[in-house]
């Protein structure tokens, strides 16, 4: 595994969810066992805390799509080493039900073994998007 490959599954994965591609699909990018997870308020939105399995991911993309609308999404670098890509940049999403609007910056954490993602990590502003979340 190379911090080059590294650096093309992270790409892979920006360009099948910025480019409205199945969630099915991206899923080939990760492993059935698949550690996912974006620490935050469990429970105010669904994507919010740790799961396992591909499915994880599947249902997130599925999740963000209908219950978000994304307004910004700026990758600002992606990083790599030998078994990890870091993509940092900033966003700002509107939450559906709400109508309020979110701004943060992120970082994608993807631990890759076998030209697989083996965990997902997004770290963000949870207390900004929890608060958005709510009524």
């Amino acid at each position: 595994m190379t911090d080059k490959t590294n650096i093309e599954i992270a790409q892979k994965l920006l360009g099948g969810i910025g480019g409205g591609q199945d969630p099915d699909e991206i899923a080939t990018l990760f492993a059935d066992d698949l550690v996912f997870e974006i620490q935050g308020d469990d429970g105010v939105l669904p994507w919010v805390g740790k799961s396992s399995g591909k499915q994880a991911i599947v249902d997130f993309i599925s999740k963000i799509r209908v219950l978000t609308e994304p307004i910004k999404f700026d990758v600002e670098d992606i990083l790599a080493s030998d078994s990890r890509a870091a993509i940092l940049g900033a966003l700002e999403t509107k939450i559906k039900a709400t109508g309020k609007i979110t701004a943060t910056q992120f970082a994608i954490i993807l631990t890759v073994k076998d030209d697989l993602v083996t965990r997902f990590q997004m770290l963000e502003d949870s207390f900004d998007v929890s608060k958005a979340a709510r009524a």
